[in-house]
């Protein structure tokens, strides 16, 4: 069984940063795509970036050149560095371990970003 904890969200204000992190436990962390994906209030959730265990990237285009994915497999961590925020990135942001044996959520982490 994977279990994910993400962290790092909070309050900051329009144009400035968070890290979030992901880490996991319970697979093997370096054969899974981690993703990470938001889900603002009325919307559905959506892609912001996803990295490969071969360490392809993919990312929203509404992030492109702002937000960056990375992870750490020997942590079993994934991060998303969150550059110039905009009030529009405000959602709960979660991360996701997927493999051929599991597709797995973690619980959210809030990211506000007042004007």
């Amino acid at each position: 069984q994977v279990q994910l904890v993400e962290s790092g969200g909070g309050l900051v204000q329009a144009g400035g940063s968070l890290r979030l992190s992901c880490a996991a436990s319970g697979g093997i962390f370096s054969i899974a795509a981690i993703g990470w994906y938001r889900q603002a209030p009325g919307k559905q959730r959506e892609l912001v970036a996803v990295l490969t265990s071969s360490g392809t990237t993919n990312s929203a285009d509404s992030v492109k050149g702002r937000f960056t994915i990375s992870r750490d497999n020997a942590k079993n961590t994934v991060y998303l560095q969150m550059n110039s925020l905009q009030p529009e990135d405000t959602a709960v942001y979660y991360c996701r371990y997927t493999s051929r044996q599991y597709d797995t959520w973690g619980q959210g982490t809030q990211v506000t970003v007042s004007s």
